[in-house]
């Protein structure tokens, strides 16, 4: 295309090769570190780093639109100036840095999710303060740092001497009309890409998500991920009518528009209710279900005095959209949970039925509720919030990015529930851990691993904590009239070979009552989302409905579970996996092999039952949302 070497467009072509030498070391890297999970036949890995190629060279092409608009227009005289050599040379280090470090930082991303940067890495850039607070305790930032701005440095170098970056660029004189015909090609390509890509996810290149998420490229997914946080269910998902979707929905479950009278013939209990949303407690971690690491002795222990249930899935991978599920007792709808949408204020919550039995509601969180909006939520949705800017410094003994250590934070709920039973209130407290979160410290001296030395200890002192915390409310005046649940929120990784790995996804819920609740293990196949109406049922409640959860231990409950990321939306039921996906179409999987730490999935032929089914739950809760029919105030 430049029919002399000499060419402002050299420099594009220079950062060009340099992006992708940067993102082919980047999958290379990502590969070898996932070795024994990704598919290594030829075909697949020529299709994992050719898509992936394409997808870097349009990434690039987006990246460096400014600077080609810049080269186009910019005059000669003051292109060709010294100001402009400083500013062109500068620039170049800073891209070259830059690169570098996003490709630490996805290295660690991919270690935290098995996954390119995502919705999570978009939500990571908005809160600042607690992600910089973790990577500066999780990361030896300052060598890390050092280390990418001497490599940086040592290519920058090498670029002027031995390519001679200066002399191509600053030598040249092309005129107007060659700029605008050179540099219109390379307009072209991102105006080409966005239209071929909005149609169709050219790196679904294999049924291993592994290799799927090799054939992206980070910053392509980045932004791809600003602009798909929200997602139109009729827009993307196969469909019904809104009139058909509605008669099924009311035939397939009972439930409508308008809310429907759950009933009980025995007289209700208005018990004290805690309920502890733990951080990351998967199934896998726990004894109970297998593990052989002694990480849970307390909730082991407690599984065996309690109403437990062993076959429960979250809806998805993020703390709000478990907050979600147990507060509103709904699917997952694609894109960002509720909990940060706009218009979320007055939904029909637990909470909102809480306070119409005349408890008093406390959502109580380790870390500072403005993250992921939880504050507003449950401040809107019928709690008062007390979180990490009401604990006094006496408070907390050990805090680190994330909120203040599980014990300080459940010290604190031993006193909220003090103050409510001296104040003679009923009260309902939805506590919030987060010390089994990266960088995984907590205080010294209180288990036998190390404090900052990973998952494992984290989730031991967890388990720890939640063991003192019940010894101490054994003493409690309030006690014999308290149910205590436990649930997690997700688990700890949901990362696998297939879209939807199903083992991932399954998390422990906890009934402890030893004064009001019998002890039995269920082991029906359910969801998070009934996490409510169970509890609801063991109090003999009456009261309106609009929760898609139904009570697990009544004998009409219909076992499925319904999971998700923010794209593919999963309907689990018997030994089968219906996924629907954002490009209108439906995949069924027998699930073929499970163990509590991996999935085997055979494709088989879509169900037609299944396919209705999974698209009349989700397409409905969508619908609910987008026309605000899930409201307490239309009671």
């Amino acid at each position: 295309m430049l029919q002399n070497k000499s060419s402002r467009f050299y420099l594009v072509f220079f950062l060009f090769s340099f992006f992708l030498i940067i993102s082919f070391f980047i999958r290379t890297s990502l590969a070898l570190k996932s070795f024994a999970l990704i598919d290594i036949d030829l075909i697949t890995l020529l299709k994992t780093f050719g898509i992936g190629t394409f997808y870097d060279t349009i990434a690039f092409f987006y990246y460096i639109l400014p600077l080609i608009i810049y080269i186009i227009f910019l005059p000669q005289k003051i292109f060709n100036s010294i100001l402009n050599k400083y500013l062109i040379l500068g620039f170049v280090f800073m891209q070259m840095y830059a690169l570098l470090f996003g490709g630490v930082s996805e290295w660690f991303f991919w270690d935290e999710f098995g996954k390119r940067f995502n919705f999570i890495a978009v939500d990571y850039l908005v809160y600042t303060q607690e992600v910089i607070r973790n990577i500066l305790e999780s990361y030896p930032i300052g060598i890390l740092l050092s280390t990418i701005l001497l490599i940086s440095i040592s290519l920058f170098y090498l670029s002027i001497k031995k390519l001679a970056l200066l002399n191509i660029v600053f030598t040249s004189n092309e005129n107007f009309y060659t700029r605008i015909k050179r540099g219109f090609v390379f307009l072209l390509i991102p105006i080409l890409a966005f239209n071929l890509l909005q149609k169709q996810e050219l790196s679904h290149i294999s049924d291993n998500t592994f290799n799927n998420e090799l054939a992206k490229n980070g910053l392509y997914s980045l932004f791809s991920a600003f602009r798909n946080n929200s997602l139109d269910y009729n827009e993307f998902y196969a469909n019904l009518e809104d009139k058909a979707l509605m008669n099924n929905l009311q035939n397939l479950t009972g439930f409508s528009m308008t809310p429907k009278q759950i009933s009980s013939k025995e007289k209700e209990i208005k018990p004290n209710v805690i309920l502890i949303m733990v951080e990351s407690l998967s199934a896998e971690y726990m004894g109970i279900y297998g593990n052989h690491k002694d990480l849970t002795p307390n909730l082991d222990s407690l599984t065996q005095k309690s109403l437990f249930f062993d076959n429960l899935y979250a809806t998805g991978t993020r703390t709000i959209r478990g907050m979600e599920a147990v507060t509103l007792s709904i699917p997952p709808t694609p894109g960002r949970s509720i909990v940060k949408r706009p218009e979320n204020e007055e939904m029909f919550s637990s909470g909102f039925i809480f306070q119409s039995k005349g408890y008093e509601n406390k959502f109580i969180y380790a870390g500072h509720g403005y993250f992921d909006n939880i504050n507003y939520f449950f401040a809107h949705n019928g709690f008062d919030i007390v979180d990490r800017t009401d604990f006094t410094e006496s408070e907390i003994t050990f805090s680190n990015a994330w909120g203040v250590c599980d014990e300080d934070l459940l010290n604190r709920v031993l006193k909220e529930a003090d103050n409510s039973y001296s104040n003679g209130k009923t009260f309902f407290n939805y506590v919030m851990t987060t010390s089994n979160h990266r960088p995984y410290t907590y205080p010294d001296g209180k288990i036998d691993i190390p404090s900052h030395s990973g998952r494992d200890g984290a989730v031991k002192y967890t388990d720890f904590a939640i063991g003192s915390f019940l010894k101490e409310a054994q003493n409690k005046p309030w006690f014999e009239n308290t149910i205590f649940v436990i649930v997690a929120d997700h688990n700890g990784g949901s990362a696998g070979k297939s879209e939807l790995p199903i083992s991932k996804y399954k998390i422990p819920l906890i009934y402890y009552a030893p004064h009001i609740l019998p002890s039995q293990t269920i082991s029906k196949l359910s969801s998070q989302i009934d996490v409510m109406p169970t509890l609801f049922s063991l109090m003999h409640w009456n009261y309106p409905s609009l929760f898609y959860g139904e009570d697990i231990l009544s004998p009409e409950f219909t076992q499925r579970a319904f999971i998700g990321t923010y794209q593919k939306l999963g309907y689990l039921k018997d030994d089968r996996l219906t996924i629907l996906s954002p490009d209108k179409s439906i995949q069924e999987y027998k699930i073929t092999n499970q163990t509590i730490k991996s999935t085997d999935y055979e494709p088989i032929s879509l169900l037609q039952s299944d396919k209705k089914e999974a698209i009349i739950f989700y397409q409905s809760a969508s619908y609910m949302y987008k026309h605000k029919l899930n409201k307490w105030k239309q009671l």
